[in-house]
């Protein structure tokens, strides 16, 4: 019996879309998919290299895009896993947005390191009305109102013009909300920190692993971190000085030295409690062995009793 051409290209056509679809299933099966937060991505590129080492038949693909990306990516199943860099919001619990915490940091204030007024900056820091009046309410608009010694020269204030955890947290310790922030907005970590880097008389802030250089573990060529006079003396004095190198700062943090917010806990979302085993195993990792990596790759440890806390929560 003879068989049509027409009938041996529609079965091998058949054959053809069953192999991808089983091979589609079987990458969705050993891949983890991952977007979101800058805040969180050096360190979870350094988990996912790790780990895939230890599970080569898994693959984990992660990008940067701001934490708001990465809440709608998850939400809407594109992905498995958002980082996450604020607080996650009720009516993001009620869509679904379930949240287990991986590692702490803090977003700091920073500056241009050749501001001609450097020296001032370092010495007496900006206090928390302060940064308030420049982001905020705009009363200071000028250098000279912070430092008498200054010209009247413009303060260039520079802001995060995509959805991020660094808006929220920073606007948080202003006493108020990211949509109140002033200043030319620019996206991403890696924008603010080139905006400032290129502009001596620019402000701006950063997550901490794009203000500092984690080979060096002090401040990337061309900014430094702007010092906050927690106390309103009007100087820095000397247990206030953790800011030359990151393992200060993240010392600062872990003892909670540092304000908080900007120091907040980093997380993973997920919609519902993950489903896959494999994404299950990979936040266990991180729980546990995984948190060695913390510390080098330029983060704070989560407390013990934290990391108690969100292996309970994994194991429900």
């Amino acid at each position: 019996m003879k068989i049509s051409n027409s009938l041996i290209y529609i079965a091998l056509t058949f054959l053809i879309l069953i192999s991808l679809n089983s091979c589609q299933r079987k990458f969705k099966e050993h891949n983890i998919s991952i977007s979101g937060a800058f805040a969180l991505y050096p360190l979870t590129v350094k988990w996912a290299e790790a780990y895939q080492k230890l599970h080569p038949e898994i693959t984990i693909d992660v990008s940067a895009g701001g934490a708001g990306k990465g809440m709608t990516d998850v939400l809407s199943g594109m992905v498995d896993l958002a980082m996450f860099s604020r607080t996650v919001s009720p009516q993001e619990i009620s869509n679904g947005a379930w949240s287990v915490a991986v590692a702490c940091d803090a977003v700091v204030p920073t500056v241009n390191s050749s501001n001609p007024y450097i020296v001032s900056i370092l010495k007496q820091g900006i206090t928390q009305q302060q940064f308030a009046d420049i982001y905020i309410n705009n009363k200071i608009t000028k250098w000279n109102q912070l430092f008498p010694s200054a010209k009247a020269e413009k303060i260039n204030i520079y802001t995060r013009s995509d959805a991020c955890g660094a808006n929220e947290m920073w606007a948080k310790y202003l006493n108020s909300n990211q949509e109140s922030l002033t200043g030319i907005g620019v996206f991403g970590d890696p924008g603010i920190a080139d905006a400032v880097k290129s502009d001596k008389l620019g402000i701006g802030y950063n997550n901490l692993s794009y203000a500092y250089d984690i080979r060096s573990r002090k401040t990337y060529d061309g900014m430094k971190v702007i010092p906050v006079d927690i106390n309103n003396n009007g100087k820095i004095d000397e247990d206030e000085r953790f800011y030359d190198s990151l393992d200060d700062i993240t010392n600062a943090i872990a003892e909670d030295r540092y304000p908080s917010p900007p120091a907040r806990d980093l997380t993973f979302i997920s919609k519902g409690k993950p489903a896959k085993k494999i994404t299950i195993d990979f936040l266990n990792w991180i729980l546990t062995d995984g948190q060695k990596y913390v510390r080098e790759a330029g983060y704070v440890q989560l407390k013990p009793e934290i990391v108690v806390e969100q292996k309970v929560k994994l194991s429900k």
